[in-house]
Parts: C-alpha cells; structure tokens; sequence
C-alpha cells in the first residue's frame, strides 16, 4: 500500500476545511485569540479520523462520487471547527 496518498489526501482534506473555515468565518476569525483558534483545530482533529474514514468507505464504495465525497468530508471538519470558534 502506497502511505503517501492517504498523508496527501488527509493533507488535501484539511486544506479545504481550513479554507471553509475561513471564507466562512472571516471575522471571527481575525477577531478570534490564539487559544480560540486552536480550539477551532482542535475540534477539527478530534473530527478528522471519523471523517476520513467515512471519505474512504463512500469513495471505496462509489469511485464515481469520490469528488462529492471529499467535498463533503470538508464541509464535516469545517462546521467542527466553525461551531468551535463561533462557541468560544
């Protein structure tokens, strides 16, 4: 099994929630402290194994969908981490 494409992929994946993140929650973000942010990461990785695994299981099951899959694994991390920041 090649071990740098899921490391890749699980790189990928948190890039686009980031980016969700941020687009969505511009002003709380630059209105957020140090701690608050990481909390946000945090709420994030608490997520992202589950997350992953479900991406793998629907992109396994249906290659023709894997796009869709990826996509919506990031909206997953992303709201975690959004409902962390607006929280705090």
């Amino acid at each position: 099994m090649n071990t740098t494409t899921p490391d890749m992929l699980a790189t990928k994946l948190a890039e686009a929630a980031l980016t969700v993140l941020v687009r969505t929650c511009r002003q709380e973000v630059t209105a957020a402290s140090r701690d608050e942010l990481e909390a946000a990461c945090a709420a994030m990785r608490a997520k992202s194994r589950a997350v992953m695994g479900q991406l793998l299981d629907d992109a396994r099951a249906a290659p023709w969908v894997a796009e869709a899959a990826f996509h919506a694994a990031a909206l997953d991390l992303a709201k975690a981490g959004i409902a962390a920041l607006r929280k705090s």
